[in-house]
């Protein structure tokens, strides 16, 4: 028997013999796990391979956070690196040091 009809069954129990307790908590988690199902076979996740491919999903986001956060790192590095080339080009000229070297 499927989700579905397990979901109809309970629906027509309802019907027939009044919404008790049991029969209303059995309809909520038949249509929450057939929603469920629905919503990752939607996505493309209700297959068998669907853990792998979630597995390898994180892996490929957990290096591009890293690569990202190498990236801005290297930045900065550069940038100081730059600011600092600049800030001695700038004390020697300031030093007059091109005068001293002719």
């Amino acid at each position: 028997m499927t989700r579905e009809d397990m979901l109809a069954r309970l629906i027509a129990q309802a019907d027939a013999q009044g919404g008790d307790l049991v029969t209303l908590r059995a309809i909520v988690e038949e249509s929450t796990e057939l929603g469920a199902k629905r919503v990752l076979d939607r996505l493309g996740l209700g297959d068998a391979n669907a853990h792998d491919d979630l597995d390898e999903l994180r892996e490929l986001l957990g290096a591009w956070r890293d690569a990202k956060a190498s990236a801005w790192k290297a930045t900065v590095e550069w940038l100081t690196r730059g600011l600092l080339a600049l800030l001695l080009v700038g004390i020697a000229v300031r030093l007059g040091v091109g005068n001293m070297l002719r």
